[in-house]
């Protein structure tokens, strides 16, 4: 009972959040003179190492100390998360760090005053509010009906930006090679494992050259 409050609570801001764009009625948070100043800012993406084992297990395929990765969206002048667990939430930026070891970073995109117009952070809402509540997609599929993470903030950009925040790879490019690794497939996959599936990881949008680092914790 308790979660589905919580579920149409975060239903409830993203719609209102969505209409105060329609509306034309920016927060500060989105003013244009304000931006540069901003600590955060609605379209920085947020990168952590979780405590599970399939965090482990990811950080050994890509080759990244990051394995869970956020959007970040101003409401009302806070920073929220937008991120794809079991279901699609938004949650407190503080309440996001305390899921990870200890450590975050967050990076923006580059020139992100002139990129990430009105019009682009409309589409973005937008695009958030039509995964919210989504499950979570422990396969890694590329179809729109389950989202994880790192799918999710690429997939958001890509449709209100048309902007690729990391490149795409299959599976079987990736370092399956370690025995956490191939545990954790079986458990998933049993033997039929999706070699050519597209994918894309943490550590991808991490490593993108349109991002530069703007903060630490």
């Amino acid at each position: 009972m308790k979660r589905s409050v919580i579920y149409i609570g975060a239903s409830l801001i993203i719609a209102a959040v969505i209409l105060s764009f329609s509306e034309g009625k920016l927060s500060s948070s989105f003013n244009k003179k304000n931006l540069a100043k901003a600590e955060y800012q609605t379209g920085d993406i947020i990168f952590q190492s979780s405590k599970t084992g399939q965090g482990h297990a990811i950080q050994l395929a890509t080759g990244s100390k990051y394995s869970h990765v956020g959007l970040i969206l101003m409401v009302k002048g806070q920073p929220m998360v937008f991120e794809a667990v079991q279901p699609v939430q938004l949650i407190d930026l503080k309440d996001f760090t305390k899921r990870g070891d200890g450590h975050f970073v967050v990076t923006r995109l580059k020139g992100a005053d002139t990129v990430l117009t009105d019009k682009v952070k409309e589409k973005m809402q937008a695009q958030l509010a039509t995964h919210l509540n989504k499950s979570y997609d422990i396969h890694f599929d590329w179809s729109d009906e389950k989202m994880y993470c790192s799918e999710l903030v690429w997939k958001v950009y890509k449709v209100a930006a048309g902007l690729e925040v990391g490149e795409l790879k299959p599976l079987k490019e990736y370092d399956l090679s370690h025995p956490v690794v191939k545990e954790t497939m079986e458990a998933r996959y049993g033997d039929n494992i999706p070699w050519d599936e597209p994918m894309i990881s943490p550590g991808e949008i991490f490593e993108s050259p349109l991002f530069e680092v703007v903060k630490k914790g």
